[in-house]
This record gives C-alpha cells, structure tokens and sequence, in this order.
C-alpha cells in the first residue's frame, strides 16, 4: 500500500503547485543604429607655406597657424644651394608665391612658384647667363602607378611631391600663396 500512496502523494503535490512558471521576458526594443558621422577631413585654405629643404618638410599655414605637413619632398640632383642659372638643377631659395597651376601636367597637377624673381634675374644676368625658370610643386610622373614614388632628388629643380599630397595641397593652395623655401 505505501507503494500506492508514494506516487499519489507526489502527484497531488504537483497538483498543488500549479502550473509550471514560464520566464518572463522582457519586451523587446528596437533602438536604431547609433549613427556617427565622420566628418570628412577639411583643412583650412592655406596662406603661406614654407619648405624647409634641410628637413625635406612643407609646412602650409593658415593664419599662423600649421594645418598640414607634408615629409619626404624630393628636389633637383643638386638639392643644396640656392638656384643661381639654368640647369644647375637646384631649387630655389627665398620667398616666392605660387603663380599659377597646371591641371596637364606631366607630373600629376603642379603649382608654379614665381621664380625667378628679380634678384634671381639680375644675378644670373651678371654672369651672362639665364636663371631659368619653370619651377613648381608637383606629384610623380605621369605613367607611374599612382603609389609608388621616383627615388632620390630627381626633378631638375622643383619639389616633388606624392600624387595624394599633390591633390591635397591643391586643393588648399590658392594662386597668390606665399612660399618661403628654405635651405
């Protein structure tokens, strides 16, 4: 008989108990994505630039103040010394202002720097020769793959520059720029 009663004891117990408790759950809340605009990168027009050929370093300014650096810049063969004639293949030294630019360039884009100045022509005059002229800031060589670079100083006089800082610096460099150039 205790056989008996054992399982109708333990079967009234669950009867008692009830149903069994479902979890509870909480409500579902569908919250929007947090959504983090990021700012696209935007640099002030730039008012002076300087280039410091010993640190191979252009810094462009804007109201005193440094809104970018660019490293690395390539100048002509001889990159020591102030540019005196035609194809001694140095770069200019002194302060100057970025002329004009050109969007056909053989090397990218290009700014040109209004040398030679007066100073510049009277020098090279004395001597019976020409001081030369057509020097820019530019990118790589047209043909090269966009991410590679020439090695060395190769230009026979201006700055070279990568083809994205070339695009940069364009875009923030209005025609009338003063440049220091340094040595």
């Amino acid at each position: 008989m205790r056989r008996l009663l054992a399982p109708i004891a333990l079967f009234a117990l669950a009867a008692c108990a009830g149903q069994p408790a479902t979890p509870v759950r909480e409500p579902v809340v569908y919250r929007a994505p947090v959504v983090r605009a990021i700012p696209a990168p935007t640099y002030r027009v730039a008012d002076y630039l300087l280039v410091d050929k010993s640190d191979r370093i252009l810094v462009a300014y804007a109201q005193g103040q440094p809104i970018k650096v660019y490293y690395g810049l390539q100048f002509g063969d001889a990159p020591y010394g102030h540019k005196r004639f035609e194809g001694d293949e140095r770069t200019p030294e002194g302060i100057y202002t970025i002329h004009t630019r050109n969007p056909n360039s053989s090397y990218h884009l290009s700014l040109r720097i209004d040398y030679p100045n007066s100073a510049d022509r009277a020098f090279a005059a004395q001597y019976g020769r020409s001081a030369g002229g057509d020097i820019f800031i530019h990118g790589q060589p047209n043909g090269l793959p966009s991410d590679r670079r020439m090695r060395g100083d190769w230009t026979d006089g201006c700055i070279a520059l990568t083809n994205a800082e070339i695009e940069e610096l364009w875009s923030i460099v209005p025609d009338g720029t003063p440049i220091e150039i340094r040595p």
